[in-house]
């Protein structure tokens, strides 16, 4: 279902069709326009064809076909980078993670309030237009730089000298989290809980695969890295010069 407006366009994908329909009718009554999908197959299509017109995207993780988490991962590989909030049908730290992992911008738990829902919407697309948006040239830019790397917050972006990354919203928080207590061991467990905001228990070691991921973009060699460095059986540690 789709209603034709000029106004910010926001997919949602859920196959809980009496949860869809609620959450269209206050999506459309909060002045968005709205297009609908039950079938992750179906919105994987949508996605790619259509994605540069779509401010948002509200994802369930499990779909029939193809799920939430398979979709972002997809989304990203074909380096679109649309705002994603996905719905977990639990508060299960390890579906989180694997979201979070899979390039999604921020997550909530079912069930949910419906307020919580909009507030987390409109910080990414505020988070979104922020990044486009060239900040007031009496503003200094928010990044941090380090071994001839940069990490620009305001564009999601980390530049190194032969590529340029996009980051998720995640791995920007993330990247904030570390560069900001440079030099300081940093427990798993306050990155689940200060980052992420997962507040279970759960095998903290769930966030090393993500944690992985970060070295390729920093890591002049990810297998021997200087700078997001392990601290075995606590957490991790950021050196921005070794």
């Amino acid at each position: 279902m789709m209603t034709e407006s000029t106004a910010t366009l926001i997919v949602l994908v859920e196959d809980e069709e009496h949860l869809a329909q609620g959450l269209l009718f206050n999506l459309q009554a909060e002045g968005y326009a709205t297009h609908h999908e039950s079938d992750g197959d179906a919105a994987l299509e949508y996605l790619l064809k259509t994605q540069d017109k779509i401010a948002a995207i509200v994802l369930d993780c499990m779909l029939p076909g193809t799920d939430g988490f398979a979709i972002v991962h997809a989304l990203r590989e074909a380096r679109r980078y649309t705002p994603v909030l996905m719905l977990t049908a639990r508060a299960r730290p390890l579906d989180i993670l694997e979201g979070l992992e899979a390039g999604a911008d921020d997550y909530l738990p079912k069930p949910f309030e419906l307020s919580i829902l909009l507030m987390r919407l409109k910080s990414l697309l505020r988070r979104a237009a922020w990044q486009n948006t060239p900040a007031p040239a009496e503003l200094p830019p928010d990044e941090y730089s380090f071994n001839h790397r940069t990490i620009r917050f305001d564009a999601l972006e980390l530049v190194a000298p032969n590529r340029t990354t996009h980051l998720t919203m995640m791995e920007a928080d993330l990247l904030r989290y570390l560069t900001d207590r440079e030099g300081q061991i940093v427990p798993r467990k306050d990155i689940l809980e200060q980052v992420w905001r997962v507040h279970e228990d759960t095998d903290t070691r769930a966030i090393d695969n993500f944690i992985v991921r970060l070295r390729r973009y920093i890591e002049d060699d990810p297998g021997s890295p200087q700078h997001l460095l392990t601290v075995r059986g606590i957490g991790y540690r950021f050196v921005a010069n070794p």
